[in-house]
């Protein structure tokens, strides 16, 4: 019987490869994490037991996951809530749809209610 390695495609086995690599990679910056900071979100101070550790994660502040120096400096441990809000800024921002208060009011010329009084005297 042949190996399940051989009867995957080529691009199937480096698909698996690049998870057992980041899972590997994971496991290794998670683990000193933990043993570094207070089991807190580092957001809404969430404290965590073993019993919901899985649902604190390690944050990396510049976004590369490649980026695990042994002091720790690149990370924070958020909860999921937190960690998929700080992803979800930085996603806006990298794709230019998160823009600032004074863009958001600039150039509105449209009013909805430009015409209400007129309507609300008839």
């Amino acid at each position: 019987m042949a190996s399940n390695n051989q009867n995957m495609s080529a691009a199937e086995r480096l698909v698996a490869d690049a998870r057992k690599h980041q899972t590997d990679r994971e496991k290794t910056y998670r683990g000193q994490a933990l043993k570094m900071y207070p089991w807190v979100c580092g957001r809404c101070t969430r404290e965590f037991t073993n019993k919901n550790l899985q649902e604190l994660t390690v944050h990396h502040r510049n976004h590369n996951h490649d980026d695990n120096p042994a002091d720790g400096s690149n990370w924070e441990l958020l909860c999921l809530y937190c960690h998929d809000n700080e992803h979800s800024k930085y996603e806006e921002m990298q794709h230019g749809s998160l823009k600032t208060d004074s863009q958001n009011n600039a150039g509105g010329s449209h009013n909805p209610f430009a015409g209400l009084g007129d309507l609300l005297k008839k």
